[in-house]
């Protein structure tokens, strides 16, 4: 018989809707593998008094509607918990224990899911990768030496490596494609407006959404139905499916018209040899399952992603600047120096770049609607080594390092495309590399659908790294 880790998070809420194993039980099985397990910096609390009284919680009550009644989860150090510190990756937050819950904690908690602590994140979610000073770095376990990617890094990590089954992450950027694809996993970003972003709207922009990390495209299609939904709020919504995402996974979806192109869209920098020919492979593995696979021209120029890096910067540097002197002394040096050029920023030069990005967004957008799908490499890289993306002497190059190992994944933010990144490929050394297909906006079923077709002909579930 399979060990409970082994079993999918649909599969373990299974045995919980037949009773064969309570909330109670998976809870403690994983926290005594993080006891044992973590050394891929995953966690930075586990919140073992909220376990407890949510585990009681659920057994006192009947089993709620979700399939994911009764599995263990993680939440992101970025969203609030309340009664749980959230340090959001920062030092100056290291003590900091909110007194609500955001709408993504909450929605964790309704569907009956048990949050077993918070994830490792860089400071403030700006980094692809996972090294804050609250915490030792997020690695992928398949290469301990190597980077789990971020900002979702301790997510992508635990899932990884069998701390919780599916976790929940934020992507403003990649920030979970990236460790998706470090990780070995399926990271889906949701269309803008999908999952709301209450009571904080920290994101003026647009660029951030929360989403899924995953084994498996049905868990990540089963925990997108227990995040999504608006609030009154809102600034903007995502239209309901037209059933649930996980019924997606299922349906037929036909011959579908594929666009796809190499060329980096940030940065002009060479592709990895292994990561063109996972997107190679992919293009073929589609074609192979009647698809139409059409070469395009990248659908947003270069001059876009100044706009995006002002962008970027305010939203550092709205992080920041209302820390006191002595907080704001404890940020690190790449957030500084990000906060110093979002501070630089005038109202109406923010307003022209938000601008700006809208009209880049429309034309990628309208370039792009021919296509049902759009596929591209995930990473220009296999995952680095922990430190070779950090530049605490020089933030300039540091920033211009992580823009080259992830040249494609913030257009899809600029367009609030649903994306995901899937675990097609692995290097000759065993060093998972993702790829990344990209929907029409609001188009998640069609997503899933086509995500499920290609996990079924080429599966990646049953692969475990070392440690498992």
């Amino acid at each position: 018989m399979a060990d409970l880790h082994d079993l999918s998070a649909l599969e373990q809420g299974e045995l919980v809707r037949r009773c064969e194993v309570s909330p109670a039980e998976l809870a403690e099985h994983y926290l005594d593998r993080i006891d044992r397990l973590d050394d891929v910096g995953a966690f930075v609390t586990v919140a073992e008094r909220r376990i407890s009284s949510c585990a009681r919680r659920l057994a006192a009550g009947p089993i709620g509607d979700s399939p994911l009644f009764g599995v263990p989860t993680a939440i992101k150090d970025l969203n609030l918990t309340a009664g749980v510190r959230t340090t959001f990756g920062s030092a100056a937050y290291a003590d900091f224990v909110p007194e609500v819950s955001d709408n993504v904690t909450l929605a964790i908690e309704a569907a009956g899911m048990i949050s077993l602590g918070k994830t490792n994140t860089p400071e403030f979610g700006s980094p692809c990768y996972t090294e804050p000073d609250v915490a030792p770095p997020a690695v992928t376990p398949w290469d301990r030496t190597r980077i789990a990617g971020g900002s979702s890094g301790g997510a992508a990590a635990a899932v990884a490596a069998g701390l919780v089954p599916v976790a929940q992450g934020s992507d403003g950027g990649g920030s979970i494609r990236i460790p998706a694809s470090c990780c070995g996993l399926v990271g889906l970003k949701p269309t803008r407006g999908r999952i709301s972003a209450a009571p904080t709207y920290g994101d003026p922009i647009g660029l951030s959404t929360a989403g899924s990390i995953a084994r498996t495209v049905r868990d990540a299609a089963a925990l997108l139905d227990v995040l999504s939904g608006r609030r009154a709020g809102d600034p903007y919504w995502a239209p309901p499916p037209t059933g649930t995402f996980l019924e997606a996974c299922e349906r037929p979806i036909g011959r579908l018209r594929v666009a796809r192109f190499l060329t980096p869209l940030i940065a002009e920098v060479p592709v990895a040899a292994e990561c063109a020919r996972a997107w190679e492979e992919a293009s073929a593995l589609l074609a192979s399952l009647g698809h139409e696979i059409v070469d395009i021209d990248p659908p947003m120029p270069a001059e876009a992603v100044p706009c995006f890096e002002t962008g970027w910067a305010v939203l550092t540097a709205l992080s920041v600047t209302p820390l006191p002197p002595a907080r704001r002394e404890l940020v690190r040096p790449l957030t500084r120096w990000l906060t110093e050029r979002g501070e630089a920023v005038s109202g109406p030069e923010f307003g022209l770049a938000i601008g700006a990005m809208r009209r880049f967004a429309a034309a990628a957008l309208t370039a792009l609607a021919p296509y049902d799908a759009v596929l591209t490499p995930t990473l220009a890289t296999v995952p680095p080594k922990v430190g070779e993306l950090r530049d605490d002497a020089d933030p300039a190059a540091d920033f211009a390092a992580q823009k080259a190992f992830t040249p494609w994944t913030s257009a899809w933010n600029v367009t609030g495309m649903p994306a995901v990144s899937l675990p097609l490929h692995w290097t000759p050394d065993g060093l998972p590399v993702g790829v990344m297909l990209a929907a029409r906006p609001a188009e998640e079923e069609l997503l899933l659908g086509l995500s499920a077709q290609i996990e079924a002909a080429a599966p990646w579930a049953d692969r475990r790294p070392p440690g498992w």
